[in-house]
C-alpha cells in the first residue's frame, strides 16, 4: 500500500494499524495526518510509546498522556485515583484522535489498561471511548519491555522482549484484548524511502520473511572488517557501555581546548525529565575540532537530518556555535535547537541545546528512527530479536556498513511476529481493495461524515462546495455550549442528549462553569438533599490533602453502605 493510499483511508475514520518495513515512511506519514487533523480543527492527541519516537511528532508518551504512568493493572480503583487529575478530564475531553507510534513496544497488557483508561473518560463504552485510534509501528523491530526485568547501565536494551531461547508468547500489543475490540483497519506500506541499494533491501526484506539465502550472508561476510576509506563511521553497539567508553576515549585522543555546551529548559520539572530521557541531546555537550558528530535534528534549509553525520572544523569567533563539515561536503553552523512536548497547541516542557552527539557510537536502540549515511556493526553480542534487523536498516547502502561480526542467530526474527506477518499483509492488501472502489464521491462524503463527527470544520474537500461545516461554532468552547443549555433550564440528561455527550461529561462541564462562573443559576438541577448531606458528613471526615476528593469521599460512602456514583458526588458537591 502507499502512503497516499493509506492517508486517505484515514480520513475516512476508521481505526488504523500502520505498519511496515524500516524506512517505509510511516512516522512522515503520521506527521502528514496531524497536519491534516490540524486544519480541519480536530484535536488529536500525539503519542507514542518512548519518550524518543514521541520527540519526533513534538508527542508525549502514552503513559504519561493516558495517566498509567508504570502502573501493571488498572482496575477499579486506579481508575478512580486517575479521576481526581483534573488535568487528564481537560484532556479527554478534548481529544478525538490517538496516534500512539512504535506501539510494537507497548505490552498488550499496556494497551488494554489504555484502553480502559479512554473509556472511563470519555464516559463511552466504544472501543477506546469512541476516539479514531491510529496504531503505528513494526513487530520486526525491538519488542516490548519484559516485565520484572531491570535495567543495567552496561545493558540498556537488555530488558527489551524476548530472548532467542524463549518459545511462550510475548505478550505482544496485537494479542491484546484492546487491539481485538478495536479491530483496526492494517495499512502496510510497501514503498521503501530509506534504502536507496537494491541489495540491502532485498537482505532487509528476506530477513522479514525470515528466508535468508547464502547469497546474502556472502553479500554480508563482504561487510566485515572492510576498510572504507577517509570515513569515521558511526558504531553500533548492543549494550551502552560500549558507546560511552569509545565516545569518551576517542574526544580524550583529540588535542586541543574543549567547548562546552549546556542544555536550558523550562517547564515542569518532571515532564522536563522525562523529555531529557528521552531525547538524544546531551545534557553537557564537549566539543572539539575534530570530534566526530551526528546531526540529531532535522534542518532541511541547512542541509542536514537527523543521522547526518560530520567532523567540527572550527568554532564561529562571535557566538562559539560549532562549524560542522558535513560528509556530503556542506560547512555548516549548527545552532541550537529546541525539543519540546507539546499538548493542545502549547508547549508543556522543552530543552534547547546544540543538536549534536559524539557520533564514534551509539546503541542500536537509541538508532531506531534513524536513517544514516554509514556505520559499524557489531551484531556478536546481540540478545533480541529484531535487534540485527534494527541496526542494518538504519543504513541507507550495503556499501554503508562495515560488520564487526555477526553470526546467523543474530538476524532470526521472531516466529510469531513472523506468522502474524503475513496475516497483516493479507488483510492490508484487502483493505487497499476495498477502499479502492471507492468513488470520489463516496471518498468525500466519508471524509465529511468523519469531520462532522469529531466537530471539526470542513474547507472545500476534493471539490466539495461546502464551505463550512454545519456542526457547530467550534470557536465557542465546548464548556460554553453546555452554560448556554445549562441557563436555558435543560437538566443533565437532556444536554447529553442534544450535544451527543456523556451525562458525566456534562457534569464535568457543570464543574467548570461553576468555578468560572459562580452567578450560573443551577437550582433545576439539584440532587437529592440526601445525597448532598451524605457526601458534606463524608467529606468532614477527611483530612489534608484529602479533603474534597472524590475517591476518599467515595470510599467512606461505600462503607457506610451507600453507593453512589463519581457524577453524583460530583453533583452533590456543587451545592455543599
Amino acid at each position: 500500500m502507499t502512503q497516499e493510499q493509506a492517508l486517505k483511508i484515514m480520513k475516512t475514520g476508521v481505526n488504523i494499524y500502520l505498519t511496515g518495513s524500516a524506512g517505509s515512511g510511516k512516522t512522515y506519514l503520521l506527521n502528514q495526518y496531524i497536519k491534516y487533523l490540524e486544519e480541519h480543527d480536530i484535536p488529536v492527541a500525539v503519542t507514542a510509546s518512548t519518550g524518543i519516537a514521541a520527540t519526533h511528532m513534538n508527542g508525549m508518551t502514552i503513559h504519561g498522556w493516558s495517566g498509567i504512568g508504570v502502573r501493571n493493572v488498572m482496575g477499579e480503583r486506579e481508575l478512580e485515583q486517575l479521576e481526581e487529575k483534573k488535568y487528564l478530564w481537560k484532556r479527554f475531553e478534548k481529544a478525538r484522535v490517538l496516534i500512539i507510534d512504535e506501539v510494537s513496544m507497548l505490552h498488550g497488557f499496556q494497551l488494554d489498561m489504555i484502553e480502559k483508561v479512554c473509556k472511563r473518560f470519555k464516559r463511552n463504552n466504544k472501543p477506546f471511548g469512541g476516539l479514531q485510534v491510529i496504531l503505528s509501528g513494526d513487530f520486526f523491530q525491538l519488542p516490548p519491555v519484559e516485565k520484572g526485568k531491570k535495567q543495567t547501565s552496561e545493558q540498556e536494551t537488555l530488558d527489551y522482549g524476548e530472548s532467542k531461547e524463549t518459545e511462550h508468547r510475548s505478550g505482544m500489543v496485537y494479542e491484546s484484548e484492546a487491539w481485538k475490540i478495536l479491530n483496526p483497519a492494517v495499512c502496510y506500506l510497501t514503498e521503501q524511502h530509506r534504502q536507496e541499494d537494491d541489495t540491502l533491501t532485498e537482505i532487509l526484506n528476506s530477513i522479514r520473511s525470515n528466508n535468508l539465502e547464502e547469497l546474502h550472508y556472502e553479500h554480508l561476510d563482504g561487510c566485515i572488517d572492510r576498510n572504507l576509506v577517509g570515513i569515521k563511521l558511526t558504531k553500533l553497539y548492543t549494550h551502552n557501555i560500549n558507546v560511552d567508553n569509545e565516545n569518551k576515549i576517542e574526544l580524550e585522543q583529540i588535542e586541543g581546548e574543549e567547548r562546552v555546551f549546556n542544555m536550558t529548559s523550562k517547564g515542569h520539572d518532571m515532564i522536563v525529565d522525562i523529555l531529557k530521557k528521552s531525547c538524544l541531546a546531551y545534557e553537557e555537550l564537549r566539543l572539539k575540532v575534530g570530534a566526530e558528530v551526528m546531526c540529531i535534528k532535522n534542518n532541511f534549509d541547512k542541509g542536514y537530518v537527523n543521522g547526518s553525520r560530520g567532523i567540527v572544523v572550527d568554532f564561529e569567533d562571535d557566538t562559539g556555535l560549532p562549524i560542522v563539515r558535513l560528509y556530503n561536503g556542506n560547512r555548516v553552523i549548527i545552532s541550537p535547537e529546541v525539543w519540546a512536548i507539546e499538548e493542545d497547541g502549547k508547549i508543556k516542557a522543552s530543552l534547547t541545546q546544540i543538536p549534536l552527539r559524539l557520533a564514534w557510537a551509539i546503541t542500536i536502540h537509541k538508532s531506531q528512527g534513524m536513517s544514516l549515511d554509514n556505520a559499524e556493526i557489531d551484531l556478536r553480542s546481540s540478545f533480541a530479536y529484531g535487534m540485527g534487523y534494527v541496526a542494518l536498516s538504519r543504513v541507507r547502502t550495503l556499501s554503508g556498513i562495515r560488520l564487526i561480526g555477526f553470526n546467523k542467530e543474530s538476524l532470526l526474527v521472531n516466529p510469531l511476529v513472523l506468522e502474524h506477518d503475513q496475516e497483516l499483509q493479507n488483510e492490508s492488501y484487502q483493505n487497499e481493495l476495498m477502499f479502492g472502489k471507492l468513488k470520489n464521491g463516496d471518498q468525500t462524503r466519508l471524509e465529511e461524515e468523519f469531520i462532522n463527527r469529531m466537530g471539526g470544520t470542513i474547507n472545500s474537500i476534493q471539490g466539495s462546495s461546502l464551505r463550512k461545516a454545519k456542526v457547530k461554532d467550534t470557536k465557542v468552547p465546548t464548556v460554553l455550549v453546555t452554560k448556554e443549555l445549562l441557563e436555558a433550564g435543560k437538566n443533565i440528561k437532556e444536554i447529553a442528549k442534544e450535544r451527543n455527550l456523556t451525562a458525566g461529561t456534562i457534569t464535568h462541564h457543570i464543574e467548570q462553569i461553576i468555578n468560572e462562573f459562580p452567578e450560573t443559576i443551577i437550582t433545576h438541577i439539584r440532587p437529592s438533599q440526601k445525597n448532598i448531606d451524605l457526601v458534606k458528613k463524608a467529606n468532614k471526615k477527611l483530612k489534608g490533602e484529602e479533603i474534597g476528593k472524590l475517591n476518599p469521599i467515595k470510599i467512606i460512602l461505600e462503607k457506610e453502605g451507600h453507593n453512589l456514583s463519581f457524577e453524583d458526588i460530583r453533583l452533590s458537591k456543587l451545592f455543599i
